[in-house]
């Protein structure tokens, strides 16, 4: 009898913890970003501990495969190079880049994180709540941007990539900016992943 009970005991704590196992919030801050793109691979940390609400989103978007076969669509030289828009998809809808988001809103979460070269930032237009998707990785230390963007993360391994997409060949965008890629810089897919299991 006492065997029976000291073995269902062992299976009620067994099964307990992997109640709790699985119960572990998935934005555990030991997790990155594999950002596998056609010039190849980065992978970025996360600053959950001054934007909790970002991260979350982006990496809920990753995990549903929302970035998958998007684009760096902007481009600017010695500045930034911007993704996330789903529109990219679709060749098609060029005229309309930069303009999609995963059809809602999330606000701000300004933090003390400066905008330094790898740090991943939340696009937006003029209202400061209205980033959804759209995010920039920083290709220099741009402070103007502190306080008024939303970073969310930096880049800790691929600058190499970084780089390569930075000096990607641009032309004038339709707003009249030089910032239009003149090929294609896909983003293949974003994994968020174990930091551990990045070597």
């Amino acid at each position: 009898m006492k065997s029976i009970l000291i073995n269902l005991l062992a299976a009620i704590l067994a099964v307990a913890s992997v109640n709790a196992e699985e119960q572990k919030p998935m934005n555990s801050a030991n997790e990155v970003a594999v950002i596998k793109t056609s010039e190849g691979e980065m992978v970025a940390e996360f600053w959950p501990e001054v934007a909790p609400n970002t991260v979350e989103n982006f990496k809920k978007l990753a995990r549903s495969g929302f970035y998958d076969g998007t684009a760096f669509h902007r481009i600017v030289k010695g500045f930034m190079i911007q993704g996330g828009d789903p529109l990219t998809k679709d060749p098609a809808k060029e005229s309309r880049y930069g303009t999609g988001d995963p059809g809602y809103k999330i606000k701000a979460e300004f933090n003390d994180r400066s905008h330094e070269r790898g740090v991943l930032s939340m696009a937006r237009s003029s209202d400061p709540n209205s980033a959804g998707s759209q995010f920039f990785i920083c290709l220099a230390n741009v402070s103007r941007l502190d306080h008024q963007y939303t970073t969310f993360g930096k880049i800790i391994k691929g600058d190499d990539v970084l780089e390569k997409i930075g000096n990607t060949e641009v032309t004038m965008s339709n707003s009249g900016e030089r910032s239009k890629p003149t090929k294609r810089v896909t983003v293949e897919s974003i994994k968020i992943v174990p930091a551990d299991s990045v070597k």
